[in-house]
């Protein structure tokens, strides 16, 4: 009987032991995890989700200088995650639920319909987005000095009445304007619509060719240049997919093409005052930054685009035959 006593007694101090222990080994791992948990150099990176509606070599600069902004002012506290739509809008509202769901600590949308689609997603998350051309338009704010919900960016608005400015006093003798445009892109009818109520109030006049994607491109030009001295395109990212087709035509029948965007001249149009695209990634990328170190989307109302320049190809100039005067040309940026 004393044996057995004896045997409990030691059982009984053993696990008093292993009880003792066992708490002392939680108590550590507690420890450790409040110090992680107040270790700044512990704490998770900031994660930003950017989504790019299509690949197009205007959509790629920005994106690529807003990744490039956030790199260099944040430095190792973010975490860059990247997606391309593909030009399907399936594929935006896909991505940014995605974002939502990893609860990401900022969504920067590439182009008015990402820009929408993260809005309808969430009311939770700051948004930034970058070239949104008419954000009020587009139903993102009421007002550009209003940003009184999760969003707010930088709109890539083109100088439209300069484009035409530009282009009388390149082409004096042009009358008869060719408008191509998707119907479906919100910023490109806006655009459309301040050309017309330019052409009208300066005695010109206009004939428009609408699509809905960049296949009907060159039945659009061609439906065209027997009726117009000149074409203009606005930002439109449809028309930008085809924008080679657009050239080639429009050199064939000898007519000059005017756009909203550097890109467009690049891929061979003729004359802007159009935007340029680094500066536009690198102001919404300071924008992001700006927020996320702390201040309110209610301090940073929408911006717009802060530089433009005048630009001419001088490849499609000489296609055309046409020529300006050496003086004139030092005002140009010059693509080749």
């Amino acid at each position: 009987m004393k044996k057995l006593i004896a045997v409990l007694m030691v059982a009984v101090m053993l696990i008093t032991a292993a009880a003792g222990c066992s708490a002392k080994a939680n108590e550590n791992v507690d420890s450790a995890t409040d110090s992680n948990k107040a270790d700044p150099a512990a704490a998770e990176k900031l994660r930003i989700g950017v989504v790019q509606a299509q690949n197009h070599p205007s959509l790629d600069e920005i994106r690529e200088n807003i990744i490039m902004g956030l790199e260099e002012q944040m430095k190792d506290k973010v975490e860059i995650i990247y997606k391309d739509a593909q030009s399907d809008p399936t594929n935006i509202n896909t991505i940014i639920n995605q974002f939502v769901g990893d609860k990401v600590d900022m969504i920067i949308p590439i182009a008015t319909g990402a820009a929408q689609t993260a809005l309808a997603s969430t009311k939770d998350i700051p948004i930034v987005f970058a070239a949104v051309s008419y954000p009020v338009q587009a139903g993102l704010v009421k007002d550009l000095n209003i940003t009184d919900q999760n969003i707010t960016g930088v709109s890539n608005a083109i100088a439209i009445e300069e484009v035409f400015k530009l282009s009388q006093e390149l082409t004096p003798d042009v009358e008869t304007y060719g408008f191509i445009y998707n119907l479906g892109e919100v910023n490109a009818v806006t655009s459309i619509e301040r050309a017309k109520k330019h052409c009208d109030a300066n005695g010109l006049k206009y004939v428009e060719a609408n699509i809905t994607n960049s296949s009907e491109l060159l039945q659009a030009v061609q439906s065209l240049t027997d009726k117009v001295d000149a074409i203009f395109v606005p930002n439109d990212n449809t028309v930008a997919m085809a924008m080679p087709v657009l050239s080639q035509e429009s050199i064939k029948a000898g007519i000059p093409v005017y756009a909203g965007a550097d890109s467009l001249i690049k891929d061979g149009g003729f004359a802007t005052v159009g935007i340029d695209y680094k500066s536009l990634g690198r102001q919404t990328a300071d924008m992001a930054v700006r927020i996320l170190n702390g201040e309110k989307i209610g301090e940073n109302p929408i911006e717009v685009i802060n530089q433009y320049s005048n630009m001419i190809n001088m490849t499609t100039l000489k296609a055309l035959g046409l020529e300006i005067d050496e003086e004139k040309l030092k005002d140009f940026q010059l693509i080749y």
